[in-house]
């Protein structure tokens, strides 16, 4: 029987030495980690269990009972709250991240996100309610700049590119237990209705503050605040079964430890480094364009106004409507889900180009069927209209979902990790609020000829993606900046770059020492770690 997936090749590459590849799950430290993750990571899932919630909700008559019937102007202003929300948190957001650490950044997230379930559970009337909402974007920015890089900074290098993307893609799970849990309690005749599935935004939330303590601390982040000791034993534990002299680890380290040294000692983590250099100044333009691109393309309409865009098209049963939603949803989690499997094989630019090449010609026929059905009133063209907008999504699922995080993390060195993460997600919230404020009055005034924007727009974000995303696949965490910063790159370790050589030199033992007339700059020698056999391994 033929493999559902196949790796691009059999082996994978650290420090310049090839290792071959592994099963996680015949590993037991990796086997642990890699569970607990996954109920520890599910900020991406609270997100989407908005969006959708929020669908469901202005589907319900019940809902709109309960707050008078809001008008368009309104409904926009309680899904862009939660943005503004989001915008408030981030000046902070990096800060929790590189000081308190990865996993208080996730704590912290969820309490706040908790307290405002709570209040927008209660909501008695539309200020509450809005107040509430947030609230949650609140905490959902401080948990989103965290959970990624402690994601990314633990997985095993050969399985950095697939555990990144199913953070995102974690997004269509809780759509998808918001779409059916309001098509569920639809029957509910009272307030009860719209009340249950805002409860159950708490969930995922819930379950992050109890896993998150079976979760180590990222071992970069440990390095950074000098327990290199402790971050050497995490290494072990969740690459090597704990041996701190396995080879893999032993680069690891190195690699990680003197990269992040060099950094702390001769390059700046402040927000203007972001501008300083070529290859920061592209990193910068892939961050922004990441954030708008994965909101400004179209998505928006369906994500938080689905029921106005299917109205549209002529589905006027509300049953059919959170049918419809939920249906796409589930599509949307299993193609999200599928795709991250095959990051590497495929490549993150190949995906990239073709995902918004897909959107664009998907959206321009959505157009098309949109202006006939409203002209002609033509059934099939409501149909047509339906079947191209579930194909929009196979091709934004592609690469858009799943990336969005992953990609904006690994083009980022350690320094400037949780800061750049921090100018992606202004992106998105800013390009969110734009959408969801914007958008309903947008329809109720141009109705299908707003669509002709986002068909603009889309060839835009084609030739963005042409010229400027650079391919990282099969690259190790630090070794990625090579492709944007060349030899001028932070680098320590087998693989240092030739700036990093001027500071640090192999002495033809495994030893890394000062080179001759640095020591005024501070740079000290790579530690000493104990081995598992109680000697000294110098790193």
């Amino acid at each position: 029987m033929k493999k559902f997936y196949t790796a691009s090749k059999s082996t994978f590459e650290v420090g310049g030495r090839e290792f071959p590849r592994i099963s996680w799950w015949k590993e037991p430290g990796m086997r642990g980690l890699y569970v607990a993750l996954m109920f520890a990571v599910l900020t991406s899932a609270t997100n989407g269990y908005d969006g959708s919630m929020m669908n469901g909700l202005q589907a319900l008559p019940q809902w709109t009972e309960s707050f008078n019937d809001p008008s368009a102007g309104t409904r926009g202003l309680l899904n862009a709250i939660m943005s503004v929300g989001s915008i408030v948190a981030l000046p902070v957001t990096p800060y929790i991240a590189d000081i308190l650490g990865r996993r208080a950044g996730v704590v912290i997230g969820c309490l706040i996100m908790i307290v405002g379930v709570i209040l927008q559970s209660i909501g008695y009337n539309i200020q509450m309610f809005i107040a509430a909402r947030f609230l949650i974007g609140f905490g959902v920015a401080i948990a989103h700049g965290a959970a990624p890089l402690l994601i990314t900074e633990l997985v095993h290098p050969q399985h950095r590119a697939i555990f990144t993307t199913v953070y995102n893609s974690t997004w269509y799970f809780g759509s998808i237990v918001a779409a059916w849990l309001t098509y569920g309690t639809f029957q509910i005749q009272s307030s009860w209705a719209w009340r249950i599935p805002s409860m159950v935004q708490a969930a995922p939330s819930v379950i992050q503050l109890i896993a998150i303590w079976l979760v180590p601390e990222s071992p970069r982040f440990l390095i950074a605040k000098g327990k290199s000791e402790k971050a050497l034993k995490i290494l072990a534990n969740c690459h090597a079964r704990g041996n701190v002299d396995d080879e893999l680890v032993q680069i690891e380290f190195r690699e990680i430890h003197e990269t992040i040294k060099l950094e702390q000692e001769f390059e700046s983590n402040g927000w203007p480094e972001l501008f300083k250099t070529p290859g920061n100044r592209r990193r910068l333009i892939i961050l922004v364009s990441l954030g708008f691109f994965s909101q400004w393309s179209g998505n928006g309409l369906v994500s938080y106004y689905m029921s106005d865009v299917l109205e549209r098209a002529g589905v006027l049963d509300q049953k059919l409507r959170l049918e419809i939603n939920g249906i796409l949803n589930i599509i949307n989690f299993v193609t999200a889900l599928t795709m991250c499997f095959f990051i590497d094989k495929f490549g993150r630019r190949p995906l990239f180009l073709f995902a918004t090449g897909g959107m664009l010609g998907s959206f321009c026929a959505w157009t098309v069927c949109a202006a006939q059905f409203v002209k002609t009133g033509v059934t099939s063209a409501g149909y047509a209209e339906i079947f191209f907008i579930f194909l929009y999504y196979v091709f934004y699922n592609s690469a858009w979902s799943g990336l969005l995080v992953g990609y904006a993390v690994e083009i980022l060195p350690y320094r400037l990790r949780a800061k750049g993460l921090t100018v992606m997600f202004l992106a998105v919230d800013l390009a969110l609020f734009f959408n969801t404020y914007v958008n309903p009055v947008a329809l109720d005034h141009l109705d299908w000829k707003y669509y002709i924007v986002y068909d603009c727009w889309l060839f835009v974000e084609l030739c963005v993606v042409y010229f400027f995303y650079i391919e990282t696949s099969n690259t190790p965490l630090e070794e990625i900046v090579k492709y944007f910063d060349g030899e001028t790159a932070v680098l320590g370790g087998d693989m240092a770059t030739e700036k990093s050589r001027q500071f640090l030199v192999e002495d033809g033992t495994n030893t890394q020492k000062v080179v001759p007339g640095t020591e005024a700059h501070g740079v000290s020698p790579s530690p000493e770690i104990p081995s598992s056999h109680g000697e000294k391994t110098a790193i």
